[in-house]
């Protein structure tokens, strides 16, 4: 904790959002409280919060039925309610926050990735507080992030952030049910860990789209990219100013960080749902892929090619029995691949500098 100096805190719909399912300003308010005591100690974060759909829902009453429709409506509405809350509370500690709505376009394509990053460090180096939601108005369902979770994931990696908060309204992953009085909270998680999983109800939140089983699947891949991960009890007043600054043992999940890996294996790390097709390699490459060398994937290890991509795009790594190993970016379109299955002498479909394993 010491050595932390950015952040990127989510905030769950649950944490914002009082059981009728109006928005909880009262939360906010501490919430805000809080940023601004961490700023004061130089700390930076960065906002991913929820709560748009949820402060929109009770405003009107939608005339269309569909899930998609219905969304657009109240997180249209609710997102200007939900942001002239935190400008509110942001004012009167002399902060001005600032409003970024996401999609999944915006982390799929390199360039328009580094613009983002661009745009979220001016904000940062002009002490303004980014405030970072899905851009529900435009997305539908293929297009839709699993829900923010994911895209906090996507956040601190964008920003090379020190550390992610998880904020949900309880105190971490349990080793039973939350609601069984014998059920512990397990303290930490190893990356490598994947037995704590047995754990988890895959049920979703009240008021979010997601649950306890995508914040466990995004905590462990933050924390193998080298970041690490903690889930905290958003609904605790102070919780993390008395993690970061007071220094408190608050009881809580934290996934340990393995080594760093570079802004662009962590920018692949998170890009499975961008990929555009998929390659098909054999036993012996799989072997070379994850043995302790720095290897490239060849074409003469790729048996099979599936799906239209051009050379740059995003793809796909599984085994010849389906596994999934891992993505990276095609030197080549899918047409050459295809016509060159295990060809000899040519130069690495991927290289290994823009290739992620999935270990």
């Amino acid at each position: 904790m010491k050595k932390i100096k950015r952040i990127v805190m989510k905030i769950g719909s649950n944490v914002l959002t009082r059981a009728d399912g109006t928005l909880n300003v009262e939360r906010i308010k501490n919430l805000v409280e809080q940023v601004s005591a961490l700023k004061k100690q130089g700390i930076q974060v960065i906002m991913v919060s929820s709560g748009a759909v949820a402060s929109g829902r009770n405003l009107i009453k939608p005339k269309r039925k569909d899930a998609v429709s219905q969304r657009q409506l109240w997180s249209a509405i609710g997102q200007v309610r939900l942001m002239e809350t935190y400008a509110e509370y942001f004012k009167k500690h002399g902060l001005l926050c600032a409003q970024i709505l996401a999609s999944k376009d915006n982390f799929s394509n390199r360039k328009r990735y580094l613009n983002m990053r661009n745009c979220v460090e001016v904000l940062l180096e002009s002490n303004v507080v980014p405030i970072v939601n899905e851009n529900d108005t435009v997305a539908v369902t293929e297009l839709m992030f699993t829900d923010n979770d994911e895209l906090s994931g996507l956040m601190v990696s964008l920003v090379d952030g020190d550390a992610l908060f998880i904020l949900s309204n309880i105190d971490g992953i349990f080793n039973g049910s939350p609601d069984d009085p014998s059920s512990e909270v397990i303290r930490e998680v190893e990356p490598s860990e994947k037995g704590v999983s047995r754990f988890i109800s895959a049920n979703k939140s009240s008021f979010g789209r997601g649950g306890m089983l995508t914040k466990f699947n995004i905590a462990r891949k933050v924390a193998r990219d080298g970041i690490p991960v903690h889930i905290i009890n958003g609904t605790r007043d102070n919780i993390l100013t008395d993690l970061l600054i007071e220094k408190e043992p608050i009881i809580h999940t934290t996934f340990i960080a393995s080594s760093k890996n570079s802004g662009v294996k962590k920018w692949l790390g998170h890009s499975e749902s961008f990929a555009k097709g998929q390659l098909v390699i054999n036993e012996g490459a799989v072997q070379v892929l994850f043995s302790k060398k720095a290897n490239s994937l060849l074409l003469v290890g790729v048996t099979g090619v599936e799906g239209e991509f051009e050379k740059g795009d995003i793809v796909r790594i599984v085994s010849e029995d389906g596994s999934f190993l891992g993505q990276g970016k095609s030197e080549y379109g899918s047409e050459f691949v295809a016509q060159n299955l295990e060809a000899k002498g040519k130069k690495p479909v991927i290289h290994y500098n823009y290739l992620w394993l999935n270990e």
